[in-house]
């Protein structure tokens, strides 16, 4: 029985299906290392390709570089019409923290280390990540966007994204080039960014949610294990899973799905989220249970 995998959007020149998948998971415990189990890791890619999935997202830091060895070995010589997307401006150290390696000439290395650990020519796109998306842009990032604009002139990358940024970053971002997606953390439990999607949704811009099962493991589990969520579920023949996923995939047709796993039973279970079909009665319940924040002036409002 096949996948549905809800529909296509644009990812700027490509087109995507609407269900993809995020290669993060694959890497050691807290991306960094290693996978744990390098052949399932394998198996997953593939099965991932097999059942449709055009849209694959990692980075040249999962796993400090393991992951894209992996991505690789599992697909090259990769499918025709097969995205891969990647990002920069962040690296581990030794010892697995994250830093920031975004002066402009980083962000080139950045690019040319993806392709060469993919073993490609070129990526469907690149993200530019940012550390700090409460940062006011200025002259950094007007370089750092440049670096990726020059990339793309190059014909190294087909598409400039965005990723963990503000929706002033955005606006100072499109008003310089063309920017085919943008990935920030989102889902039912953070919906932070529910204005940077929104801004995304005008401008036709795919936008991609990162751990759209919630974030950090605490935030995911206390999501996962929510009885509103079983109850729909229950009603809906579909895992709490399946639900918060739906619920993405219901919210807006520019919303492309990244969930990443490191097992062939969970990616088969993120695959079937787009057969779930949420009725009113599901997204009144779900708006009641996870309301976005409330905006002041486009920010959101401080917990009180």
């Amino acid at each position: 029985m096949g996948y549905d995998l809800g529909g296509s959007f644009a990812l700027g020149s490509w087109r995507v299906r609407r269900a993809g998948y995020g290669a993060m998971q694959l890497a050691g415990d807290g991306v960094f290392g290693p996978p744990r189990d390098r052949d399932e890791a394998l198996r997953v890619l593939r099965a991932a390709v097999e059942a449709g999935v055009d849209h694959i997202d990692t980075a040249q830091f999962y796993g400090a570089g393991t992951v894209n060895e992996v991505i690789r070995e599992a697909l090259h010589p990769y499918p025709d019409g097969l995205a891969i997307v990647s990002k920069v401006a962040a690296r581990f150290d030794s010892t697995g923290v994250l830093l920031r390696y975004d002066d402009p000439d980083q962000l080139r290395q950045g690019i040319e280390e993806n392709l060469v650990a993919l073993g490609v020519s070129r990526l469907a796109a690149v993200n530019l990540r940012m550390m700090e998306p409460a940062e006011a842009p200025g002259r950094r990032f007007d370089a750092q966007l440049a670096a990726l604009i020059k990339a793309r002139e190059e014909g190294l990358i087909d598409g400039v994204g965005l990723s963990n940024v503000s929706r002033q970053q955005l606006l100072r971002a499109v008003d310089q080039t063309e920017i085919v997606c943008v990935q920030n953390l989102f889902n039912l439990a953070d919906q932070a960014s529910a204005d940077v999607l929104a801004e995304c949704g005008r401008r036709g811009i795919a936008f991609v949610p990162f751990c759209p099962l919630g974030w950090p493991g605490s935030v995911r589990s206390h999501l996962l294990a929510s009885p509103v969520l079983a109850t729909l579920g229950a009603r809906l023949h579909a895992t709490p899973a399946q639900i918060a996923l739906a619920w993405l995939l219901d919210l807006a047709p520019n919303i492309l799905l990244i969930p990443g796993t490191r097992t062939r039973a969970h990616l088969a279970e993120n695959l079937r989220a787009p057969d779930v079909a949420l009725d009113d009665a599901a997204r009144a319940q779900l708006t009641r249970h996870f309301p976005a924040p409330a905006r002041r002036n486009g920010r959101a409002a401080a917990p009180a």
